[in-house]
């Protein structure tokens, strides 16, 4: 980018977590950079450029050297006016509705809340005015999200009101699909898992990241699961929605995983059959318990132990994929391929740039301008590991 800006713009800005957390070595460092912002100036953002580029003043901000996590400040909340005056990047169809922001979980592994400082709720009236605001401009479908979407509510109401929050956004004229993401097993309640069965404007899909199902891994990570909670979880939540997808993400090659641990979690994917699941190789995290913890796992045997369980989830994946063969389903267009050949789309269990797509086969019926950011009715005719192939009805 430094070299784009020789030939091609005027000034360099760089801006995100990793100006937050490393901003006076990041200074000393790239020199190139006309500016650097930190998450938690976000809402001096324009005042900051406009001073670059009108007058050439660089305001540094006043850093201090945090080493426990208990001193880290809540990030500073957006004005209202921002997320209503926000420009959509995601297209026509859906938004990201973020509820919070920060986290107080503390993970050993985790940076976040060493980054972002701890959950802080935004207020409900405010949420829903957003929502309001996305749905006038056309958006048929909002993404839930926060670090930890459970937490919701805790800190503003003494509960969590993230149960109370989707029903209310369901209402909304206009909004057709309503998901969220990012729910911390231990957060999950019947409220909840209720309200995402009976109501058909939730997608009927749970991202839920357990990271281990190792008891002794899970304590290691300062995580407030067990192996037997997860599974008492999931047994509920498939009893009182059949057709639910389940999402997971898991952490292997975490210090002190040994290889019982991993076969444990082996074991627990085998037996689980997770619709769709995620695989992270630890890293380290400068500053994280994790990092200092002993027995850390070779790269190889990391990577080795990553590519095994996406070896073995490919052939859940595909199995749970050949389920949907035959079956009606409803798909919101987004796209057409570049030979005309497909429309692509996705169903509510799909969310966007994470889960596979619906290709849609192209009989000529109807004109793209009928089908494109619309949803239609169409029958899946065959499958691969992660996408569906349909035809329209």
């Amino acid at each position: 980018m430094a070299r784009y800006k020789e030939k091609n713009c005027k000034y360099l800005i760089v801006m995100g977590c990793l100006v937050q957390r490393y901003y006076d070595d990041l200074v000393k460092a790239l020199p190139e950079v006309d500016l650097f912002i930190k998450i938690d100036e976000y809402d001096k953002l324009w005042e900051k450029i406009d001073n670059l580029i009108k007058k050439g003043i660089v305001e540094k901000p006043k850093t201090k050297k945090i080493t426990k996590i208990s001193e880290i400040p809540a990030m500073p909340m957006l004005e209202q006016e921002e997320f209503l005056n926000r420009e959509i990047s995601t297209g026509k169809n859906y938004a990201y509705l973020k509820i919070g922001e920060g986290c107080s979980n503390k993970c050993t592994y985790c940076a976040i809340p060493y980054i972002r400082g701890p959950f802080v709720s935004r207020k409900k009236e405010d949420i829903l005015e957003e929502a309001k605001g996305l749905a006038k401009k056309g958006i048929k479908e909002l993404i839930v999200i926060a670090q930890d979407t459970t937490k919701y509510g805790v800190d503003i109401y003494g509960k969590s009101a993230l149960a109370e929050l989707l029903d209310e956004i369901t209402k909304i004229k206009g909004i057709k699909w309503v998901r969220f993401l990012y729910s911390y097993p231990e957060g999950i309640t019947d409220e909840l898992i209720d309200l995402v069965a009976k109501n058909n404007k939730i997608a009927k899909y749970f991202d839920i990241p357990i990271q281990h199902s190792s008891n002794k891994v899970l304590k290691t990570m300062n995580r407030r699961t067990s192996k037997e909670q997860i599974t008492t979880l999931i047994k509920k939540i498939r009893e009182k929605i059949p057709d639910v997808t389940l999402r997971t993400s898991l952490i292997v090659g975490f210090p002190g995983e040994t290889k019982e641990d991993f076969e444990d979690l082996e074991n627990f994917v085998k037996e689980t059959k997770f619709d769709k699941l995620g695989v992270f190789p630890y890293s380290k995290e400068e500053g994280t318990p994790a990092e200092k913890l002993p027995n850390q796992i070779h790269g190889n045997t990391k990577k080795k132990r990553y590519n095994k369980i996406m070896s073995l989830q490919q052939e859940i994946s595909k199995e749970k994929q050949e389920k949907f063969l035959g079956k009606k389903v409803e798909i919101l267009v987004e796209d057409i391929s570049f030979d005309n050949k497909y429309y692509v789309g996705r169903t509510i269990s799909n969310v966007p740039d994470i889960d596979g797509l619906v290709y849609i086969k192209n009989n000529g019926k109807l004109r793209p301008e009928e089908v494109l950011n619309n949803f239609i009715k169409g029958r899946i005719i065959d499958v691969s590991d992660y996408d569906l192939i349909a035809e329209i009805i």
